[in-house]
């Protein structure tokens, strides 16, 4: 098979207005988005099937969190109607702390009405169950109930947005700004096919009990089949969802799991063509790397920082509503009233303010980012607790000041080293695990010999965890450090301190 035709290369230089800090940090991220595989694997022998202007993919082992691929996986994409799965994991969090039931009752507002095809259509004062809005934003993907389930969540759709953000953050995926919780065309809304990957394994992770909604086929309200967008359901041995999207600004994008033959894949294909193209795509990329993936399950669980910040945002449904977001243009939608957009002809024509990936961000979209960078995981409540003793030993809990949850850090005898940036590498509910993870850290990346390594204990559900971390690092350092780490199967992501 002939190889896929290269994709983009993001500029590094941004507009000069912003703060000398923050032109730096910007211009490092978009360095780092760069297309860093000089060629892409013959997983395609039809250029024509993507946009090498908006393409990008990625698939990851989800047994060990190895990449497998990847091509232009940490370049800005918009993610579409792959947003609803961040909407989704919202939802089920709530449904995991009793907050709603499956039985429970939404109410569809004006707003939430209004929304732009795909939708279900229900009136201003109708009603709908949690697990039917869930089923119709998997299946039909509808921005009506993605809606609905914003403003039950969160009172605001904008307020939404921003839990939806700094969840993102939490989870690692620190290049995603969400602005709305469908989708819909926002110049503002980004994210990258690595951040998605990372909601794909999260999803599964922690939701177990609700994921299978995501394998839905079909679901029928009010007498209505209403057929699921993935047409890989059924078709390709093992695929379980996750979600599909489309915009004009964004292409045809997956977001896909595989499972088969105790071999898991978690995979992203951004920027295709059309649906069938896309699709084709992600079936070569499945067929070609599912027999690299590991049988046994090695990866530590996906690390999540504490949730202050998040949960003071999820507070906000007691008290003032945040503005609805607005949104760009309304022609691009997930689905035309006719039928499906991954199907159908899309003449509308292209919104003056779409990004364009292959520039520069636009002065506008820069703005968003640095005033993004601020929801950072470093700024999501990450504890730090008072200097430990060798990292051999597990170290007992901590009660810091001000903190109510046990958080305690244990670090290693390594040369100090000053820099402003650390590397998260994963999260254990073991102590000795946590330890040994942060020794092969270090044995597998050399650049790590001299940079004080520890491991940090915290509570969140009322579980105990350890994290990794490395500390001490420059920008620079801390990104090339994870993304080795990566290629030899670690999960990191890298903050600022």
């Amino acid at each position: 098979m002939a190889p896929l035709a290269a994709g983009v290369c993001l500029a590094a230089s941004l507009a000069c207005v912003f703060a000398p800090a923050a032109q730096a940090r910007y211009r490092h991220h978009w360095r780092v988005a760069r297309h860093h595989h000089a060629s892409v694997s013959q997983a395609s022998s039809a250029p024509s099937e993507v946009d090498a202007s908006k393409f990008s993919a990625i698939v990851v082992d989800a047994n060990t969190g190895r990449e497998l691929y990847g091509v232009n996986e940490n370049a800005l994409r918009h993610p579409a109607s792959v947003t609803k799965v961040m909407t989704l994991y919202l939802l089920f969090e709530k449904l995991e702390k009793g907050e709603l039931s499956l039985s429970s009752q939404i109410a569809v507002s004006q707003h939430a009405a209004g929304q732009e095809p795909s939708k279900l259509g229900l009136a201003v004062g109708d009603t709908i169950s949690v697990e039917d809005a869930i089923k119709a934003i998997v299946t039909r993907s509808a921005n009506d109930m993605a809606v609905a389930v914003a403003e039950a969540v969160g009172q605001s759709e904008g307020n939404f947005a921003a839990m939806m953000t700094h969840k993102a953050h939490q989870i690692g995926m620190s290049r995603t700004l969400y602005r709305n919780a469908s989708g819909l065309p926002n110049d503002e809304q980004l994210t990258t096919a690595h951040d998605l990957a990372l909601l794909g394994r999260s999803l599964q992770e922690r939701f177990p009990k609700y994921y299978h909604y995501f394998s839905l086929h079909e679901f029928t309200y009010d007498g209505e089949v209403i057929g699921n967008h993935d047409h890989l359901l059924g078709k390709v041995e093992g695929v379980d969802g996750i979600k599909t999207g489309y915009t004009r600004a964004s292409g045809f994008n997956l977001l896909t799991s595989v499972h088969r033959d105790g071999r898991a894949l978690v995979a992203v294909v951004m920027g295709g063509r059309s649906a069938p193209a896309r699709d084709r795509l992600m079936e070569r990329l499945i067929e070609s790397k599912i027999a690299q993936a590991s049988t046994e399950r090695t990866a530590t669980r996906l690390a999540e920082s504490n949730a202050d910040e998040y949960e003071a945002l999820s507070g906000r449904s007691r008290g003032r509503a945040a503005p609805e977001p607005q949104q760009v243009a309304t022609a691009d939608t997930d689905m035309t009233p006719q039928g499906d957009a991954d199907d159908a002809a899309d003449d509308t024509p292209r919104p003056p303010a779409a990004l364009r990936h292959a520039a520069p961000p636009s002065r506008k979209t820069s703005a968003a980012l640095v005033k993004a960078a601020a929801l950072d995981p470093g700024k999501l409540g990450w504890k730090v607790g008072p200097r430990g003793q060798e990292i051999d030993a597990p170290t007992p809990p901590r009660k810091l000041e001000g903190q109510s949850s046990a958080v305690a850090r244990s670090e290693d005898k390594s040369a100090p080293r000053k820099g402003a940036w650390s590397v998260q590498i994963g999260a254990t509910d073991d102590a000795n695990e946590a330890n040994a993870l942060l020794r092969r850290a270090r044995s597998h990346n050399r650049a790590l010999a001299d940079v004080r390594g520890f491991t940090e204990k915290y509570r969140h559900d009322g579980d105990t965890f350890y994290r990794v971390r490395f500390a001490g690092l420059d920008a620079r350092d801390a990104h090339k450090a994870c993304h080795d780490l990566k290629h030899g199967g670690f999960d990191c992501f890298a903050v600022p301190n």
